[in-house]
């Protein structure tokens, strides 16, 4: 079994980290989670991966993307994933 493309930085019982939760699950995204640490100064590998300390932030291993903000990455995830799902039917 191979890792999941997509790689999410979160925090627990975080409103903005489970609106991406929802929009992978939704379209059906494999995905691995990554719990940070609580104290923002601490979050040093999301640093290191998204230029940011700021929850979420995805790793799009697939297509390079690496992207941090819930609006952002929802709105990336739907228009890079929703229509490849529906592609074959159309």
């Amino acid at each position: 079994m191979t890792d999941p493309q997509i790689t999410l930085y979160r925090l627990q019982a975080c409103p903005y980290c489970e609106r991406v939760v929802r929009t992978l699950d939704r379209l059906g995204i494999e995905y691995r989670s990554r719990y940070v640490e609580p104290m923002h100064s601490e979050r040093n590998v999301v640093k290191r991966v998204s230029g940011a300390r700021s929850v979420p932030a995805i790793v799009d291993r697939e297509t390079g993307v690496t992207m941090s903000e819930s609006a952002n990455i929802v709105e990336y995830l739907e228009g890079t994933y929703e229509d490849a799902g529906a592609a074959g039917g159309a």
